[in-house]
């Protein structure tokens, strides 16, 4: 089976200053064309680093795609070390300099020859365009392997990707089909779900894997497979899935791949309905959640972000006596924070949330890590009491996946 190697380069990816999204990214568009990822490799802007591991690399797969390193400073080193990798000489690609040219024209900046060397390639490679950015890439083939270095900036690697890359792989390739399918679970962990799918888990045919995925309270369930006969490997899968949606269908919340926040804004659709967030201890994250979903202003009203005490008093309502009485950390400041929010925004649905996120301001009859969460609607508001155990981000990010979950529920249950 053709496989591929991914290798980013950067000094940035190994001191953690940058995260590598570009391989993740990668390795997904790879797998939808049919061609498995065996290796993902961080390397620094070092010579003899990058130089082993394309030499390892090509040990390990037909294809390395490699981003990173193709800028105009000092530091980037990726195309001068390619073309005696190669075994070339640096030449100006006349399209890529032209697009050089096009690009600070259009911005209305001047030129300097650091920019203009951007179109400068190794003369044994077959240049890529890049058209959303002035480094171009470069496609090399040494014996039966394939090499494709491009930009480390996302978008820019993104479409020569798109445009370039895949369709290309696709023509000189005959690639199987690789089918997933995955379900999302909560409310049940993932040693408990092993258990109860054990038997099923043991009667898969070989060529259909289960993965276990488990993330911030909840589980992803995948199945995959591969093949030439794309047909009858959907068939087939399709009836392993929906054995295992049956055995685990009192903790299913959604058999499509997609993050809970879609699966609250689709049911939102569905019903015609509308929710808002009061959020303190998230800090609008929730907020951020729904609204980094294409066209959520249908089903999204908006948040409030009541961190301080007078900011729950003045725009939630809540009131001053039990603030001090209980505390902003409390089921009842909580429910006057979701109260307010559905009579100000006017929303069907609401979540509300306050707790202490840490690492400080915990209390030994409120540790770090307490979370009050409401939701409901303006006939009824639930609350919940929540006791997480991790750090600051984790929590709100635990906090977020657990409301967006109880207004799920919530919501069905109105049917």
């Amino acid at each position: 089976m053709i496989k591929a190697s991914i290798i980013t380069i950067g000094d940035e990816l190994l001191i953690g200053q940058v995260i590598d999204t570009n391989s993740a990214w990668m390795a997904q568009q790879l797998n939808k064309a049919g061609i498995p990822v065996a290796r993902r490799v961080a390397v620094g802007d070092v010579w003899d680093a990058i130089w082993n591991a394309l030499d390892e690399e090509s040990k390990q797969a037909q294809i390395i795609l490699i981003t990173g390193g193709l800028g105009p400073t000092s530091d980037d080193i990726t195309k001068p070390l390619l073309c005696k990798y190669f075994g070339g000489k640096l030449i100006v690609d006349e399209g890529a300099k032209q697009n050089v040219i096009n690009i600070f024209t259009k911005l209305n900046r001047p030129i300097i020859e650091r920019n203009l060397l951007q179109a400068e390639v190794p003369d044994v490679c077959t240049v890529i365009e890049n058209k959303r950015g002035t480094a171009p890439g470069m496609w090399f083939t040494k014996g039966e392997t394939i090499f494709v270095s491009m930009p480390g900036v996302p978008h820019e690697m993104k479409g020569m990707m798109e445009d370039y890359v895949i369709p290309q792989l696709s023509k000189l390739f005959k690639l199987p089909a690789i089918v997933h399918r995955t379900l999302l679970t909560a409310g049940v962990g993932e040693s408990f779900l092993a258990e109860l799918i054990k038997d099923f888990e043991a009667a898969l045919p070989p060529q259909i894997k289960l993965a276990y995925l488990p993330n911030y309270g909840m589980v992803r369930l995948r199945l995959s497979t591969s093949g030439f006969d794309k047909a009858a490997i959907e068939k087939e899968i399709t009836a392993q899935f929906d054995q295992l949606q049956n055995l685990v269908k009192d903790y299913l919340v959604t058999a499509e791949d997609e993050p809970l926040e879609n699966v609250v804004g689709k049911l939102l659709l569905a019903k015609n309905k509308t929710m808002c967030t009061a959020e303190s201890c998230t800090g609008g994250y929730i907020a951020h959640l729904l609204t980094s979903i294409a066209g959520s202003s249908v089903f999204y009203d908006g948040s409030v972000v009541s961190y301080s005490y007078g900011a729950k008093e003045d725009l939630l309502g809540v009131d001053h006596q039990t603030l001090l009485n209980k505390g902003a950390v409390s089921e009842e400041v909580v429910t006057h924070m979701a109260k307010g929010a559905l009579q100000n925004i006017k929303s069907n649905y609401v979540i509300a949330v306050s707790g202490i996120m840490g690492p400080g301001g915990g209390m030994p009859e409120k540790p770090v890590g307490t979370v009050w969460v409401a939701i409901g609607n303006s006939q009824k508001i639930e609350t919940q009491k929540l006791h997480f155990r991790f750090d600051r981000a984790r929590n709100i990010q635990l906090t977020a996946a657990t409301a967006l979950n109880l207004l799920r529920k919530f919501i069905l249950e109105q049917e």
